[in-house]
């Protein structure tokens, strides 16, 4: 099977490349001029330089299903209301609409947890047909995709999966997120100060995030016209405190963990964990 994928040089994207190429999958992968992977590939796609914006559709050829990890805001520019609205949303329907005009009929979205926003700090653990509550930029766009998106593979009968990813970490992660920045403490034998860590999330490792997404490329169970919303997690929520305590001890840290130094966020949120459907 032939697959195209947006965002393929970030850090889930590297990830799923990899994974995908090692389920014997044939990826073809858009970048943006001059971009590298956030890690070493196994096995390099064929690449499409470009943008969501671009007119690409030459580059579908062939392809069976369209893959779309590429995001806006992200790590930062989360409150770039238009950088986020115009590369999420009418950037990701161009890129989309060519690949429907191409003949592609199977769609995989990689949305995001904080499409739920606030409505997700009332579940002990959130359902995929939560409210969609989002507070800043980056998750109103995401949250406005999965809508319209929606809607769209309704209308024109396509297979869609969302896939709402819950927090990732691992190789490849930016600098400044939590795994990296304990990691690079315990190597340098630095103390690592934190918050009270009280904080309940569901962390999945990125290698199993990227095979959860591989594993839905089959699309089994998904009819054309009737989209399905999935979570991506660990199933396992635990608190921050406990997260960071287990690899600062898998590390051999020489410092000191030390939590409770650091004061939370305001409007600090407690608890995010998702509800993840059995298979």
């Amino acid at each position: 099977m032939k697959i195209f994928v947006t965002g393929a040089t970030g850090f889930i994207g590297a990830h799923f490349v990899n994974s995908a190429h090692e389920a014997g999958y044939e990826v073809v992968a858009l970048r943006r001029p001059g971009s590298k992977p956030r890690l070493e590939l196994f096995r390099e796609p064929c690449w499409v330089d470009g943008l969501l914006d671009d007119d690409i559709k030459m580059h579908f050829e062939n392809c069976d299903v369209f893959v779309h990890l590429a995001a806006y805001g992200v790590v930062s520019n989360s409150n770039d209301w238009g950088g986020c609205l115009y590369w999420n949303v009418l950037s990701t329907f161009n890129i989309c609409n060519q690949a429907y005009e191409a003949g592609i009929r199977k769609f995989l979205i990689a949305g995001s947890c904080f499409e739920y926003g606030r409505s997700g700090e009332r579940y002990q653990f959130i359902p995929v047909d939560a409210p969609l509550e989002p507070t800043n930029g980056y998750a109103a766009s995401k949250a406005a995709a999965s809508v319209m998106l929606h809607g769209w593979a309704i209308e024109n009968n396509l297979h869609l999966q969302i896939m709402r990813i819950f927090h990732v970490y691992g190789e490849g992660e930016a600098d400044s997120r939590l795994w990296p920045s304990l990691r690079r403490a315990a190597i340098t034998g630095c103390d690592f100060e934190m918050t009270a860590g009280e904080q309940v999330r569901d962390f999945i490792y990125v290698k199993e995030a990227s095979r959860q997404l591989v594993k839905a490329l089959s699309f089994n169970g998904i009819v054309a016209g009737e989209p399905k919303i999935k979570h991506i997690g660990s199933g396992h929520p635990q608190t921050v405190l406990d997260f960071s305590s287990y690899w600062w001890a898998e590390w051999k840290a020489k410092g000191v963990l030390r939590p409770g130094v650091i004061a939370y966020r305001n409007n600090e949120v407690m608890r995010f964990v998702p509800q993840i459907e059995v298979e």
